[in-house]
C-alpha cells in the first residue's frame, strides 16, 4: 500500500546495508560505500544501564573502567544478547552514517546481514532492534550470501559458487547457485575461539593469564594456519599464576599456530561437511570458480591455502574481505528489484506481524 509520508521521507533518506557482527559493526551507505567501520562494544553505567560511549570509544574502556561502569559486547556469536543495547548502538551508527551525509531524517531503509544458523526468534530480535534504533524499512539477508553478493560473485546465474565467512562470532559456509542457496553451515567458531584458544595456551604452557585484546594482538601479528616462510616471535606481557606479578615472554609463531589448530579444524571440518553434501553438477562448478573466503579472521595468515590444501579446491581471500557482508547488503537494496528474492525478511514500520518467516 503507498505511504505519502514514507515516500516523502525517501526522497531526504539513504539506503544502509549494515553488518551487525560480532566483532565489528560496519555501515555501508548507497552511492558512498563504507562510512563507519567500528568495533560492536558499548559501555554501559552498570546499574542504570545508561549508555555512555559507544563503538571505538567503548572498546578503548575494555578493562580500564571503574566499578560502575561495564564494557559489553552486545553482540554474542553474530546474535543479540543485550537487546536495548543493541537497539542504542545501531541507532547511534544509522544517525552517525546520517550526520556525515547532512540529511534531515534519519529513516533510511535498512538491510542487515544475519547469521545463517538463527532462530526465528534471533532474526526477530535484529529486526526488531533495526525498527526500534529508526529504520523506515528492514530488510534480513543471510550472511553467507550477502558475504558471495559483496565480494561479486555471480550468485544469481546457473553455476556453483561458494563462501566461506569466517567473522568474529561464527563461521557461514554456503554453496549457492541461481540466487539461492543450496547447501550452507553455520558454525559459533570463529575469531573469538581463536582468541580463546590463545588465552588458554598461554595460561597453560606458561602460567600466563592474558587478556582478550593481547590474544587478539597476538593473533593478528603471527598468528597462522600453515607454516610460515620465515617463522616469527612476539613479546607477550600478562600476569603470572604462580607469583601474581606481571611478567613478558616471547612466543613463536609454531606456538600460536598449535593453539590454534583445534579450532581451525573445527572449521575445516564444516567446509568439508558442506562440499560433502553439495550435488556433484555444482562440485564440478566449485573446482573451476574455486572457494571465496570473506570476513576479517579469513585474513589469517595461510587459512586460504589450508583450506585449498584440505578440499583439493583454489581457495582465494575476497579483496577487503572484511567488508564483503556490509557491502552486499547494501547492493540488495540497490538493486532491490532483481535480488528481492535473496532476502530472508522484510518488512517496515507500520504494526502487524513480521513478514517473511
Amino acid at each position: 500500500m503507498f505511504n505519502p509520508i514514507d515516500a516523502f521521507l525517501g526522497l531526504f533518506s539513504l539506503d544502509i546495508g549494515i553488518d551487525l557482527g560480532t566483532a565489528n559493526t560496519l555501515v555501508y551507505v548507497r552511492g558512498k560505500g563504507i562510512v563507519i567501520n567500528e568495533p560492536s562494544w558499548v559501555a554501559v553505567e552498570r546499574k542504570t544501564r545508561r549508555v555512555l560511549a559507544i563503538g571505538a570509544e567503548a572498546k578503548e574502556m575494555v578493562g580500564r573502567t571503574p566499578e560502575n561502569i561495564i564494557a559489553i559486547r552486545p553482540m554474542r556469536d553474530g546474535v543479540i544478547s543485550e537487546f536495548e543495547v543493541t537497539e542504542a548502538m545501531l541507532d547511534y551508527f544509522i544517525k552517525k552514517a546520517h550526520s556525515q551525509l547532512v540529511l534531515p531524517f534519519p529513516r533510511p531503509r535498512v538491510v542487515v546481514g544475519v547469521p545463517n544458523g538463527v532462530t526465528e526468534v534471533e532474526k526477530r530480535a535484529v529486526y526488531d532492534a533495526a525498527l526500534s534504533a529508526g529504520a523506515r524499512e528492514v530488510f534480513l539477508i543471510e550472511e553467507p550470501l550477502a558475504a558471495a553478493i559483496g565480494a561479486g560473485l555471480p550468485v544469481t546465474e546457473a553455476r556453483g559458487v561458494m563462501v566461506v565467512d569466517v567473522g568474529g562470532g561464527t563461521t557461514e559456509v554456503g554453496v549457492f547457485c541461481l540466487g539461492g542457496i543450496v547447501v550452507s553451515r553455520s558454525l559459533r567458531v570463529a575469531g573469538d575461539e581463536l582468541d580463546e584458544d590463545v588465552i588458554q595456551y598461554v595460561r597453560q604452557k606458561y602460567n600466563l593469564y592474558i587478556g582478550d585484546w593481547m590474544a587478539e594482538r597476538t593473533k593478528m601479528a603471527i598468528g597462522s594456519a600453515y607454516p610460515l616462510p620465515e617463522e616469527m616471535t612476539m613479546t607477550i606481557r600478562g600476569r603470572n599464576l604462580v607469583t601474581g606479578l606481571p611478567e613478558e615472554i616471547e612466543i613463536s609463531s609454531i606456538e600460536i599456530r598449535e593453539a590454534l589448530s583445534g579450532s581451525i579444524d573445527i572449521i575445516l571440518d564444516t567446509v568439508r561437511d558442506t562440499l560433502d553434501e553439495t550435488p556433484p553438477e555444482l562440485v564440478s562448478d566449485l573446482m573451476e570458480t574455486g572457494i571465496c573466503m570473506a570476513g576479517g579472521t579469513s585474513q589469517l595468515r595461510g587459512l586460504a591455502e589450508r583450506v585449498s590444501e584440505e578440499v583439493n579446491i583454489r581457495t582465494w581471500v575476497a579483496q577487503d574481505s572484511m567488508t564483503c557482508v556490509a557491502r552486499g547488503a547494501g547492493k540488495v537494496l540497490e538493486e532491490l528489484a532483481t535480488l528481492r528474492e535473496v532476502l530472508v525478511g522484510s518488512g517496515d514500520h507500520r504494526p502487524g506481524p513480521f513478514p517473511g518467516f
